[in-house]
């Protein structure tokens, strides 16, 4: 063991696929997982895990081409959406089917040894698995997630770590979808690498460090899936766009017609335009700022709740270890 290390365990790759809002649809990422590495060791990251939405290709993409260097380890993960929200499996070696429910999943990753990660569990604006969470062997609970810059999510979810020490190892990642969101945030542990950091999450004594990228870093972002989204969709009018294995973005825009791909470049020409694209920035921040003020209203008897829950699991649970006896 070698002193402390560095790792963010929720990475997103062009293999994420895409995103729908409304009758819009936009890429989750377009950053290779190659990308991704080289960003990371240029953050000092000595291990990183690769979370594609339902997916596991990139994460294998990554951990290949890491091979090459000797200061960073991947490992391969999953954001997995369940019927009860997004739930992470770590170190795994095979694909999890999505939409089961997440005890389903939960033991699915388990199977394969690996671990199970809550990603952003409290948020307000994406699946969070919210009090699901304790149903399922739980290993680790992001407490800071780097695309998170409301005041409620992440605050409540540490809340609820201090709260219930020794329950869960606590964990920062960046949840980047690009290079811009990266380094911001992430976890320390003793050692420097994956097997280091698998038994520290299992030990419960990681250490979350950093705080949520900035605005200016997920506006970067959005910029980048507009204007990488363009470029797909006219390599894909010359004929030009290869099928990429697994890659459910890259489908997705060779399923289009020629009609709608010219469209969704019109489209991501106005978004790139800067009264479009400040409005957007502007109406976001405000919607988080309100509701993550109403959400704190009430987050003391959320806590409370969650403690009558846990406490009401302790006592089936020992119950249910007396009846065996």
């Amino acid at each position: 063991m070698d002193g402390i290390g560095k790792a963010d365990i929720h990475i997103h790759t062009y293999y994420s696929g895409y995103s729908n809002l409304g009758l819009l649809k936009f890429p989750e990422s377009v950053t290779t997982p190659e990308k991704q590495v080289d960003c990371a060791r240029k953050h000092g990251m000595d291990v990183i895990c690769i979370t594609d939405h339902n997916a596991v290709r990139g994460g294998f993409a990554a951990q290949r081409y890491a091979k090459r260097f000797d200061d960073i380890e991947v490992v391969v993960g999953d954001e997995i959406m369940t019927a009860d929200g997004e739930l992470i499996g770590y170190d795994l070696n095979e694909y999890i089917e999505p939409f089961l429910s997440v005890e389903e999943t939960a033991d699915l990753i388990k199977e394969q040894g690996g671990l199970t990660v809550a990603p952003h569990p409290f948020s307000f604006h994406v699946n969070g698995l919210g009090e699901k969470l304790f149903d399922i062997d739980l290993d680790a609970m992001e407490v800071i997630n780097g695309g998170h810059p409301d005041r409620y999510s992440n605050p409540f979810a540490q809340k609820v770590v201090e709260r219930f020490p020794d329950r869960w190892a606590a964990v920062s990642s960046s949840d980047s979808h690009s290079n811009y969101t990266m380094g911001y945030n992430w976890t320390e542990f003793e050692g420097s690498t994956a097997d280091e950091l698998r038994r520290a999450i299992l030990a419960r004594t990681t250490v979350p460090r950093g705080v949520p990228a900035p605005v200016l870093g997920n506006v970067q972002w959005s910029y980048e899936v507009a204007l990488g989204g363009q470029k797909l969709m006219y390599r894909s009018l010359k004929k030009r766009l290869v099928p990429t294995d697994g890659n459910a973005l890259i489908d997705k825009v060779l399923s289009l017609n020629d009609l709608k791909k010219a469209t969704a470049i019109f489209a991501g020409i106005l978004y790139c335009m800067p009264p479009v694209s400040f409005l957007a920035t502007t109406l976001s921040t405000s919607f988080l700022g309100i509701k993550a003020k109403k959400m704190n209203a009430r987050a003391e008897e959320r806590l409370e709740g969650i403690a009558a829950l846990l406490e009401a699991l302790d006592l089936q649970t020992r119950d249910g270890d007396g009846d065996d006896r």
